[in-house]
C-alpha cells in the first residue's frame, strides 16, 4: 500500500499526522497556513517512498471533516490528488454487501439463517465434504465462514506472456455459475474463518434476486442516495466524473506499473466494485458513527441492526499466513468477524473496520461508534514486495500489500491510541 513507509524514516511521516490531528481545534478546522504546511510535508514524503497519490479525512460527529490530499492521481499527466478524486475501494465495498443484507432481513424478506441455495440454487453442485451444501447459512456467507475459496476466478491467464486480453475479473454470472460442479467447501461451515471474495458473490446474487434490482442499483437507491453520496458508483465512472478516477499502480522491486484505468470488477461488484471521492466516503463514515434523531440515517439501517454486524462471530485468523491489517491488531489484539464488519475489541473498548486492496488501490475505514470518530485512508499504489519480474504488463486483481511495507496497521495504532482518544464525544 505506502510502500516501504514502515521504515524508521517513515517516523517523520506520522508525525505529520499527529501534527495534522493535534492542530486541529474540537468545533473547527485547523489554520489554513498549517494544513497547507502538512500537506507539503505529507506529499514529500509519499514521493520518496514512491507512492504516486491518495488521501485522508478525520470525520468527527457534529465537526466538518478534516481532510488533506497528497501527490498524483495519474503520474502520466501529473493530475493532482484533490477532494474530487475517485479511487477503487475494493474489499470496503461489503460493508455495504453486508448492510444491504440486513436491510433486506429488517424487511423480513430474508432471514440471516436461512440456507444460501434458497437464494441462489446453482450452489447445489459445490462439492461439500462436510454435509450437505444446503446447510451453508447467509450468516456464514456474512462471516466468511461458509468455506468457499477466497478468489472469486481462481484459474489465472494460461500465457503469461499475453495476458492484457483478458478480463480484469469475470463479467457474468454464468461464467462463476459454471465452475461450481468444480468449487469445493473447504471446513465445515461455520467452524472456522478464511476470508471468501466468492461468498459475498454469492450475497450479491441474493441481494438482486430478492430485490429485483442489479446490485448497483439497489446499493445507489437504498445506501448511497439517502447518504448523499453523490459522486459515487461502481465500476466504470459516468461520463460526468470520468476526469476525476484516480489511475492505480503496482510496485515490484523499482518497477511501478500502471493497472487499468476505470476497470470494471465485473460479477464481483458486491465484493469490490464501489468507487468514490474521500469526501463523500466521509459521509458514510458519519452514518456509521451515527446520529441521535437522524431519521435518514434509521432508514438506511437501524442503529440496532448496525450493532448487531459489529458483534463479533469468530476470530479472524487465516490459519498458517502472516498477519495483516484484516487479520491483526495493536499489540497483538486479534480481530473478531462480524457480519461484513471486522471487530476489535482493545481495552474494553470497541473500534469496527475493514481494509480493501484491488488493483493497485489500498484503503481503511476504522471507526470508533462511542467515541464519534472515523479515519479513513486510501492510496492508488500497492507495493507487493515482490522482486520485478519480466513480465510486468498483467493487470492484477487482488493486490495484497507486502505486510512489510503495509502502514495500515500503524495508522491503526497512531487512532486507537492517541487520535480518537482526543476527540472521544
Amino acid at each position: 500500500m505506502l510502500p516501504r513507509l514502515l521504515l524508521p524514516s517513515s517516523i517523520l511521516w506520522l508525525l505529520c499526522v499527529s501534527a495534522f490531528v493535534a492542530c486541529a481545534q474540537e468545533e473547527s478546522a485547523a489554520p489554513q497556513s498549517e494544513m497547507v504546511t502538512l500537506h507539503r510535508r505529507f506529499d514529500a514524503e509519499l514521493r520518496i517512498r514512491g507512492v504516486v497519490g491518495g488521501g485522508f479525512t478525520l470525520v468527527r460527529r457534529g465537526v466538518i471533516p478534516e481532510a488533506f490530499f497528497m501527490g498524483e492521481a495519474r503520474r502520466d499527466t501529473h493530475q493532482p490528488v484533490g477532494d474530487d478524486t475517485a479511487y477503487n475501494w475494493a474489499s470496503i465495498t461489503k460493508t455495504m454487501t453486508g448492510i444491504a443484507i440486513l436491510q433486506l432481513r429488517d424487511r423480513g424478506k430474508l432471514s440471516l439463517d436461512d440456507p444460501v441455495v434458497k437464494y441462489v440454487p446453482e450452489l447445489e453442485q459445490v462439492h461439500d465434504a462436510y454435509g450437505p451444501v444446503d446447510a451453508i447459512t447467509v450468516r456464514e456467507l456474512l462471516t466468511h465462514s461458509a468455506g468457499f475459496r477466497n478468489p472469486t476466478w481462481p484459474w489465472d491467464c494460461d500465457d503469461a506472456k499475453d495476458c492484457e486480453w483478458q478480463p480484469f475479473e469475470p463479467t457474468k454470472w454464468m461464467q462463476v455459475a459454471s465452475m461450481l460442479p468444480y468449487t469445493h467447501v473447504a471446513f465445515k461451515p461455520g467452524t472456522q474463518w478464511s476470508y471468501s471474495n466468492l461468498g459475498y458473490v454469492f450475497l450479491g446474487q441474493i441481494i438482486e434476486r430478492i430485490s429485483g434490482d442489479d446490485f448497483e442499483v439497489y446499493i445507489d437507491k437504498n445506501i448511497l442516495k439517502p447518504l448523499g453520496m453523490t459522486e459515487s458508483y461502481f465500476d466504470r465512472a459516468p461520463y460526468f466524473l470520468e476526469s476525476q478516477v484516480s489511475a492505480s499502480y503496482v510496485r515490484r522491486g523499482e518497477k511501478l506499473t500502471p493497472q487499468p484505468l476505470n476497470f470494471d470488477t465485473g460479477i464481483t461488484t458486491s465484493n469490490s466494485g464501489l468507487k468514490a471521492p474521500l469526501k463523500d466516503m466521509a459521509k458514510y463514515a458519519r452514518f456509521l458513527i451515527g446520529e441521535p434523531g437522524n431519521t435518514r440515517y434509521e432508514a438506511v439501517l437501524k442503529r440496532s441492526s448496525l450493532e448487531e454486524a459489529w458483534t463479533g462471530v469468530l476470530p479472524a485468523v487465516q490459519h498458517g499466513e502472516v498477519p495483516t491489517p484484516y487479520t491483526s491488531g495493536p499489540h497483538g489484539a486479534q480481530p473478531q468477524m462480524g457480519l461484513g464488519f471486522f471487530v476489535l475489541q482493545i481495552d474494553g473498548h470497541r473500534y469496527i473496520y475493514h481494509d480493501g486492496d484491488q488493483g493497485g488501490f489500498s484503503s481503511e475505514l476504522l471507526v470508533d461508534p462511542e467515541g464519534g470518530s472515523a479515519g479513513i485512508l486510501v492510496v492508488n499504489t500497492t507495493d507487493t514486495g515482490a522482486l520485478a519480474v519480466a513480465d510486468a504488463t498483467h493487470a492484477i486483481s487482488n493486490t495484497e500489500p507486502d505486510p512489510h511495507t503495509d502502514l495500515r496497521l500503524t495508522i491503526r495504532s497512531m487512532l486507537i491510541e492517541e487520535v480518537f482518544p482526543r476527540y472521544a464525544r
